[in-house]
């Protein structure tokens, strides 16, 4: 009789008879299962259960998705880790998640709500005493408002009381931390931890926050081996986004956790990296032309196929996951830029018509400003393995996990504050790790606003007055990230940090690299002005149905705010343009980088030294 503790297992392999490879597998567990002590066989029918979930893996694209699939998926991956936690020796890895957050209550809450699913769903490392126990989580709070701080306070009781352990790590605890280094070692460390002034001591920005972070990672580190570090950002959730025939799915499909304790199991592995799914990891500063090509397309095909017909928008572009469609200038990442535009892929459910979905897509033109592209998302999807590793040379700091010997690649030139820091750093790291560095299919899903306000709770650089968002402070951040990272990328390929340059060859490799992307974004700006008066023809053309009607006025107003924050930021009175035409502040931000480059190295031994000091 076959033992109830594996009913799951032995009920999927019936129930999938026209599958032969399952039923050679069915054929072998019933043989396992007929011998004494079936329980003990556990290290034998492991490897039934993995080749039952690889197969609902290839199922997977067949079926879109389908939920009883995903369904099977869960609960064979439950009965498994119940049956690891039964033999009293799981030796895999315990995962350390590490949130940094500023201000954005409302993203920790979905972020952590994510997590506690995940684990429900898969049970990694089983559930003993009221908690998860291979599951932890650091939220490494930034923020600036009592009531924030307040909030992530109680969303960490929260989840702690329902079995996720969660440390709060405010400015008490930050503070903490680097008062056991020497005077001489923070004065040493500035450009990694940044100042140390109590009365704001918040807002430090993400690439500092997890520097500080990860002096209490070194202290976590020399108490337990088995630990792996892994940070994501607050406005992201363990959970994938799909695509499929029924429209877009945001599913549990990935059981990360398992997927990464095989990687750092079975390769020498230092940083690995995911990516994201959903909205791009990118600013709408280097965005907004690819998506006013889709609003003008949007609007020809509205224009031409009328308010009253069926809508049109419900049959969403399938492209090629990495071909990095929404940026503007993806040539400079060694993309081939795309000249498609992308159709909207309407979100209304039941009958209606186009005009229904006009008023849907409007709805969300301004929520490009807060880092949505309604029309370029991105998806998972299981025809890349997610169970190999790929060479990488990003990082991407929303998604990426790390050894106790990952510690010491700190976020370089975290004082800056620019945007860029992980591909900087996968292009710092990429030739001392090699092969210890590497890249996997686990994306996360980017949710960059909050689906009640439609905006971004908090993002440094966005100003909002009234109806005028104005980019130019994260603008500015992108484009001073880029001249760094292209920058960084050319004095690594000549071997940069291990030897180093003089220092007139960087200045010339730092002036050529601002040259050709301050050139690449005005001719950037100059397109997206000529897109946007193309825009505001089409728009404003009084024979259009959308012009014709009462009832269009707020989606119309929609777009008349969309219109007027794009001219705002790239017309003729731009901010943003004016800080990088700035001859004087270009000058201040160039010498700051050229500094900061040549201290790198200098910051590198002060950083080793600190976490050698602490053992």
């Amino acid at each position: 009789m076959v033992s109830a503790s594996y009913k799951i297992l032995t009920r999927f392999l019936e129930t999938h008879t026209n599958n032969p490879a399952l039923n050679l597998l069915n054929k072998s567990l019933k043989k396992k299962l007929s011998l004494p002590s079936a329980q003990k066989q556990i290290d034998e029918i492991l490897p039934v259960y993995q080749t039952s979930i690889q197969n609902i893996e290839k199922d997977f694209l067949t079926s879109n998705y389908d939920d009883a699939l995903i369904e099977w998926y869960h609960l064979l991956f439950q009965e498994m880790e119940s049956h690891i936690t039964l033999t009293g020796r799981d030796s895999r890895h315990k995962f350390v998640i590490i949130i940094p957050v500023a201000d954005r209550p409302q993203h920790l809450r979905n972020c952590l709500k994510s997590l506690l699913n995940l684990c429900q769903s898969f049970q990694y490392g089983g559930f003993q005493d009221h908690k998860f126990n291979k599951v932890s989580v650091i939220i490494a709070d930034d923020s600036k408002h009592s009531n924030s701080i307040l909030d992530n306070r109680e969303i960490s009781h929260y989840f702690n009381v329902h079995g996720l352990e969660t440390l709060y790590f405010g400015q008490d605890e930050q503070l903490e931390q680097i008062a056991q280094l020497t005077n001489e070692k923070r004065k040493s460390l500035s450009g990694v931890l940044g100042s140390f002034d109590r009365s704001a001591f918040y807002h430090k920005g993400p690439s500092l926050m997890r520097n500080i972070v990860y002096l209490k990672l070194n202290e976590m580190s020399k108490q337990e081996e088995s630990l792996l570090f892994y940070f994501v950002d607050s406005d992201q959730e363990f959970r994938a986004r799909v695509h499929s025939d029924n429209g877009d799915k945001d599913i549990y499909a990935i059981n990360y956790f398992y997927e990464l304790d095989r990687a750092f199991s079975s390769n020498d592995i230092s940083v690995l990296t995911g990516k994201v799914v959903g909205d791009p990891p990118v600013s709408p500063s280097v965005m907004t032309g690819t998506f006013l090509d889709d609003v003008i397309a949007f609007l020809l095909q509205m224009a031409e196929s009328g308010a009253g017909h069926s809508c049109l928008f419900h049959q969403a572009t399938r492209r090629n996951a990495n071909e990095a469609a929404y940026h503007d200038m993806a040539n400079l990442f060694g993309f081939t830029p795309t000249s498609n535009t992308y159709r909207y892929n309407c979100t209304l459910d039941g009958k209606h018509e186009n005009c229904h979905c006009f008023v849907d897509f409007s709805s969300k033109l301004n929520q490009f400003f807060y880092g949505e592209h309604p029309t370029r998302k991105s998806y998972f999807s299981h025809k890349v393995d997610i169970h190999t590793t790929t060479p990488a040379r990003t990082v991407y700091t929303g998604n990426y996990i790390f050894n106790k010997n990952g510690l010491s690649h700190f976020i370089p030139f975290a004082s800056l504050k620019l945007r860029m820091a992980g591909p900087v750093l996968g292009r710092l790291i990429r030739s001392e790790l090699e092969d210890q560095f590497v890249s996997a299919n686990l994306p996360m899903l980017h949710n960059r606003t909050v689906e009640k306000t439609g905006r971004s709770e908090f993002r440094p650089g966005i100003e909002k007055q009234a109806d005028n968002i104005d980019l130019s402070g994260e603008f500015e951040r992108q484009f001073f990230g880029d001249v760094m990272l292209f920058t960084i990328e050319k004095l690594a390929e000549a071997g940069y940090p291990i030897q180093m340059p003089a220092k007139a060859v960087i200045v010339q490799t730092l002036d050529t690299t601002e040259e050709n992307i301050l050139r690449q974004y005005t001719e950037k700006r100059t397109e997206i002005v000529g897109k946007l008066e193309q825009l505001k023809t089409i728009f404003s053309n009084k024979d259009s149905w959308w012009n014709q009607s009462k009832a269009m006025e707020p989606a119309a107003e929609n777009f008349n705010l969309f219109i007027n924050n794009i001219e705002n930021n790239f017309g003729k009175n731009s901010r943003c343009y004016a800080l990088i035409n700035s001859t004087a502040h270009r000058k201040k931000r160039n010498d700051d980088i050229l500094n900061a480059i040549l201290q790198y190295r200098e910051d590198r031994k002060s950083w080793k030294s600190a976490l050698a000091a602490r053992e």
